[in-house]
């Protein structure tokens, strides 16, 4: 069969419908009050249970309606861009595509629709960091030039500030290469750099290989929902940053921040902070433009979300020092602190398995009807805004994933707070087939805890409380497993050749912990 990412698209980042930021703001005004009403049955000072449980239940509390509130912020400023042709002659741009070890038959396809982009005098270079002369035949095929570095430091980074040095068109088109680019990219963004003020035009990241299912299908929903109603609000309030693909820069832009950071794991982040901070503009275009290939099996999600999560928090405090406007540093603060909700899950697994075996809890004077009451309106309406926001984009096996995925959060805001140092590690493309237990030990862990405190709770007291709690515990056991199936099951490997997928999309290895935790 052809190459998934050389069929249409079939998801589109522009707003699904005219009202559809009327109604995405409808249900943020029904959410706000119960919000309220929740918060306000929570700190009444009868609700003081155990002080410590207590107090660890509404910081968690309030971390969650700190980024549900940005989400509805940043949903509520949504801006829809239209396609825009640059006004005047012909303009030269670079299309820098980095390649490091990844298989002819991924990069080729990129490639060549790189060398037939539209509306432009077009410049193509491969950027060899693997020494391939499988490689520099491909370039001279189509056309392309060839440049590999003698000495190959920063990863990505530091393999295009090395392309940035080599060449000299105004414009510079940053491709991964697996993204296939559409001919009418130049065509559809070149025209928004004609304000001499914006230093990039990002666009979407498109998954076509997510019709193989689990962990690409899963992997992808999340990302439809950051490339949909998070990027249109981030547009709406300035705040868009950089996300290493699919995006056109202003060289003078990159020149005047130095080019990419090569110290950063996720360098098109620190850029873009450079980029605001220096008073550059960014442009989101919601429309797909290019289509890539996600992650396929959990070794190289946990990779992926490890690099994205170790990189963002480090930023942390850079986006604090930084010169911005406050709604763009409250942006970046939301984006990053995003990587610190596994705290929040662990501490909800947490409070059912101390009940079971102390009997201590967080509340006092209030049963678990009470509670649902308060807290399942704002719950729910908070999911069901997350659901049309998303033009239904985000899918349950989207957020088990998430779930079973949180303790890289947790991991890596520990390495974080250690000071210990990462490298960029490129996330595989394919999955490597076979079951993947160890990718998931950690959320199994965490099943096995929960399954080990019900099975005590019930073998020692079958009352309203520990059913309650027993009830919490089989909920959290549902949803780990779900997220964890698909590595229990297996990813299709090789195999998925028939069904769309190149047959050899792999990339540099990458352990289950990501080889980015070595010391460096």
């Amino acid at each position: 069969m052809t190459d998934p990412r050389l069929a249409p698209p079939s998801w589109s980042a522009a707003p699904p419908r005219p009202r559809h930021r009327r109604r995405v703001r409808l249900l943020i005004a029904v959410s706000l009050p119960l919000v309220l009403l929740y918060f306000a049955w929570l700190l009444e000072p009868q609700r003081v249970g155990n002080p410590v449980l207590y107090g660890l239940l509404v910081a968690v509390e309030l971390f969650n309606v700190v980024q549900a509130i940005g989400f509805w912020w940043t949903c509520a400023r949504e801006r829809d861009r239209r396609p825009r042709v640059h006004d005047g002659p012909l303009l030269d741009v670079d299309v820098l595509i980095p390649v490091y070890g990844e298989p002819v038959d991924v990069v080729e396809p990129t490639v060549a629709a790189a060398a037939r982009l539209r509306g432009a005098r077009v410049h193509v270079a491969l950027l060899d960091d693997g020494g391939s002369d499988a490689m520099r035949a491909l370039a001279a095929r189509h056309g392309a030039a060839y440049l590999r570095r003698g000495r190959r430091s920063g990863a990505k980074a530091g393999n295009v500030n090395d392309a940035l040095a080599r060449t000299t068109s105004p414009f510079v088109v940053v491709l991964d290469c697996d993204h296939v680019p559409r001919p009418e990219l130049l065509e559809a963004t070149l025209g928004h750099l004609d304000d001499p003020q914006v230093g990039f035009v990002q666009t979407p990241q498109h998954y076509a290989n997510a019709g193989r299912g689990g962990v690409a299908a899963a992997a992808w929903s999340q990302q439809a929902l950051f490339f949909g109603a998070i990027a249109r609000g981030k547009d709406g309030l300035d705040a868009m940053f950089c996300c290493g693909t699919n995006v056109v820069f202003r060289r003078a832009a990159l020149a005047d921040a130095g080019g990419f950071p090569e110290r950063s794991l996720t360098e098109d982040f620190e850029l873009s902070l450079r980029l605001h901070e220096r008073g550059w503009r960014s442009v989101y275009l919601p429309r797909v433009l290019a289509d890539g290939l996600g992650p396929e099996d959990m070794a190289a999600y946990v990779g992926q979300q490890q690099r994205w999560a170790r990189g963002c928090l480090s930023a942390i405090p850079s986006i604090v020092r930084a010169r911005l406007p406050w709604r763009v540093r409250l942006q970046y603060l939301l984006s990053s602190m995003h990587f610190l909700s596994g705290w929040t899950l662990l501490a909800y697994i947490a409070f059912p398995v101390v009940r079971i075996f102390t009997g201590a809890q967080p509340l006092a004077g209030a049963t678990a009807d009470q509670f649902l009451l308060h807290f399942a309106p704002y719950f729910g309406v908070a999911l069901w805004t997350v659901a049309v926001a998303g033009a239904g984009s985000y899918s349950f096996g989207a957020y088990a994933l998430q779930t079973a995925s949180a303790w890289i959060h947790v991991h890596a805001s520990i390495l974080t707070l250690l000071r210990r140092r990462g490298r960029f590690v490129v996330t595989p493309k394919q999955g490597a087939g076979g079951r993947q237990p160890r990718a998931v030990a950690v959320p199994l862990a965490l099943v096995a805890v929960l399954l080990g405190a019900a099975a005590y709770g019930l073998a020692h007291d079958q009352g309203p409380a520990t059913l309650n709690n027993v009830a919490f515990a089989g909920l959290h056991v549902t949803v780990l497993l779900a997220g964890a199936w698909p590595a229990l099951r297996g990813a299709p490997g090789t195999a998925g050749s028939e069904r769309g997928t190149p047959s050899a999309v792999r990339r540099a290895p990458a352990g289950v912990l990501a080889a980015e935790e070595q010391r460096a």
